[in-house]
């Protein structure tokens, strides 16, 4: 009886083998016409409204099995895909369809002296890697920006989302050969082991840009160890200032939303800051609130006092709360003496993602906009609002905390690179 060998796995190569394949579909991709786009994100949105019993299914074995791990809720959240998110999800396809194509876009243009005529284009990037965690409605807001965008899709979601995210990514590749485009133009990176992360981010030359999106354990992996180039995407340690000159009602509305609405995505509020001056007003006011929302509050030694009485939850503030991305009904506060010190506060602790302040003083404003060293600054307005589809970019691939390439909620725009093209007429150099 002849035994059969089996041949090992080369992960590394299967990985690069995935790779391959994208960068001939980018090649294709690259020359489609917006309709050819558009028409194409119409598919996948129609396609995965069609799937909505299939995508619950596969997304049923991801909850199941974080719920049997332990999972807390607010990751279980991210990670759940219902009817009316697989709605919203296909809607944010629609939404990218309906926007301007960047490719193309002249961002400048003119005329040498000596006749040469200079054009600054928006093209693809190429080959685009996503490095994520759970959330798989990022799984589809990567995959449409791409399309749009001219680019590849790479897409290496966590294991907790493995089967939901194999799902998506079936559905997509399906609508795409329906629709004529190559499949290979939204892949999954196979592997579920870190090894596979590390082959990802080692195939310069193969991939043009990775994005990571989640922890920051994730994060700084990808930033230390790639050779790829990356565009850092940075976690949400956002604030609340209130000034003295706030409108009160405002703050608490405003307060609450940033920290309650949803707590596990990255533009939730995690520390307020309270002037002294509003103290007596406002605190009494925003514990009742916060113990309607069930929030925690970390306080410094004033707030403590000053809870005192109230119902609401509090406990003594550490340096790890005043650096915590919590993800949970928690909040970190302190009493400031001045807009400065507010400042100087979110300068210390902040990851530098969005700020918030609450002041009807155009020169306190003022101040703390410069002041502030952050991707966003809100304004009487909720830290929830730095994202994406609020931004009117349909959806979002990440929102980048680093200051070169794109900084803020990125769409099509920031999935663009440029060339430079020169039109002359047999000239030469001399």
């Amino acid at each position: 009886m002849t035994s059969v060998v089996v041949e090992p796995v080369d992960e590394r190569e299967q990985v690069r083998a995935v790779a391959r394949r994208a960068r001939s579909a980018a090649v294709t991709l690259r020359r489609l016409t917006r309709n050819q786009k558009d028409a194409a994100l119409a598919a996948l949105a129609d396609a995965l409204e069609s799937a909505v019993d299939r995508i619950v299914a596969a997304n049923r074995i991801d909850i199941e099995r974080a719920t049997a791990n332990g999972t807390s809720a607010a990751l279980i959240d991210r990670l759940t895909l219902t009817p009316e998110r697989i709605g919203s999800i296909a809607g944010a396809l629609r939404e990218v369809a309906a926007l301007p194509d960047p490719v193309g876009e002249v961002i400048r243009g003119y005329t040498l002296p000596n006749g040469l005529q200079v054009r600054q284009v928006r093209v693809p990037l190429g080959v685009v890697g996503m490095i994520y965690e759970a959330r798989p409605n990022v799984t589809v807001d990567a995959a449409g920006l791409c399309l749009k965008s001219g680019n590849a899709a790479l897409l290496r979601g966590s294991s907790s989302a493995a089967s939901s995210n194999a799902a998506l990514i079936e559905v997509m590749r399906e609508a795409l050969i329906a629709s004529g485009l190559p499949a290979d133009a939204i892949q999954q990176v196979p592997g579920q082991t870190h090894d596979s992360v590390s082959h990802l981010m080692t195939a310069r030359g193969l991939v043009d840009v990775l994005i990571p999106r989640g922890g920051e354990k994730l994060i700084r992996n990808v930033v230390d160890n790639s050779t790829v180039p990356v565009i850092e995407t940075g976690v949400g340690n956002c604030h609340v200032y209130v000034d003295e000159h706030a409108d009160i009602d405002k703050a608490i509305a405003i307060l609450i939303n940033s920290k309650a609405q949803r707590v596990s995505v990255c533009n939730a509020a995690e520390t307020l800051l309270v002037h002294r001056a509003i103290a007596d007003a406002f605190l009494p006011r925003a514990f009742e609130a916060l113990r309607g929302a069930g929030v925690t509050v970390h306080g410094d030694a004033e707030i403590v006092a000053r809870a005192a009485g109230s119902d609401v939850a509090v406990v003594d503030v550490s340096d790890e709360d005043w650096a915590a991305e919590y993800y949970s009904l928690d909040i970190a506060a302190g009493i400031v003496d001045s807009v400065d010190d507010a400042v100087e506060h979110i300068l210390r602790w902040s990851s530098g993602h969005t700020e918030a302040i609450v002041s009807d003083s155009e020169s306190v404003i003022q101040r703390f906009v410069s002041g502030v060293d952050s991707a966003a600054v809100m304004v009487n307005a909720s830290t929830r609002f730095t994202d994406g589809g609020e931004f009117g970019f349909g959806a979002e691939i990440g929102i980048s905390t680093q200051k070169l390439h794109a900084r803020g909620p990125m769409g099509l725009t920031e999935l663009t690179t440029t060339t430079y093209v020169v039109t002359g007429d047999g000239h030469i150099r001399t």
